[in-house]
């Protein structure tokens, strides 16, 4: 294969990407490519490689059931899409949290440390560069970078034939309030950033509308 058929196949990839409004309920993902979905995912970049989410995989059709009322934009998912993913975004990552802490040592395998440069800096980075100084600001920060694995996740998708509709129409409150009664979330952990469907489209591929690439590109 040379660069231009590389080329070629990468773009094709991103023009048969649509948000799906109906699956086709028959047909499944094999489980191979499932994994290599996912595995995009867990290998997504994030803000010094602190992770701040996880993926709940939902395969249990009454829990597909009992959504349905409190996310109406994912009804065409949880009743067609063969895979269907809810996405959460941790709270409160800072320098001299738990889940930093475990982070670097566990996953990094460093030391840490509260004076460390690595935990300084990247204090300094929340508190004087972003301005993360309250919970909100550092719960968004988080749910920003969640939307990085959920991008791979489609266009690895994509690649792979299966198409995908990521969803932010439901009723967070009632979702997170639902998901925490089944033990599924720690509200003081986490919460929902959003849903998404994977499976097989059963409707034709739309014609792609996108602004021109002069409007959106500036080189300077």
């Amino acid at each position: 294969m040379n660069q231009e058929q590389l080329r070629n196949i990468i773009l094709e990839a991103h023009k048969n990407r649509f948000a799906t409004k109906k699956f086709d309920p028959t047909q499944s993902v094999d489980e191979k490519d499932w994994d290599v979905i996912l595995e995009s995912a867990r290998l997504s970049p994030s803000s010094f490689g602190y992770e701040p989410w996880k993926f709940l995989v939902v395969d249990n059709s009454e829990m597909r059931e009992d959504l349905k009322p409190i996310a109406w934009g994912a009804v065409n998912s949880l009743e067609g899409a063969d895979k269907f993913v809810i996405a959460l975004a941790r709270k409160n990552v800072v320098y001299n949290s738990n889940h930093v802490k475990h982070i670097v040592e566990d996953v990094l395998g460093l030391s840490y440390s509260e004076s460390s440069p690595q935990s300084q800096f990247f204090k300094k980075f929340q508190e004087k560069d972003f301005k993360l100084t309250d919970d909100i600001s550092l719960y968004n920060w988080a749910v920003k970078q969640t939307y990085l694995p959920l991008a791979n996740m489609m266009t690895t998708a994509s690649f792979l034939g299966i198409d995908s509709c990521p969803i932010e129409g439901f009723n967070i409150d009632e979702v997170e309030s639902y998901l925490s009664r089944k033990g599924l979330i720690n509200l003081e952990e986490f919460g929902v950033a959003y849903m998404a469907g994977f499976g097989y489209s059963a409707q034709d591929l739309p014609t792609k509308k996108r602004q021109n690439i002069e409007d959106i590109i500036k080189i300077i």
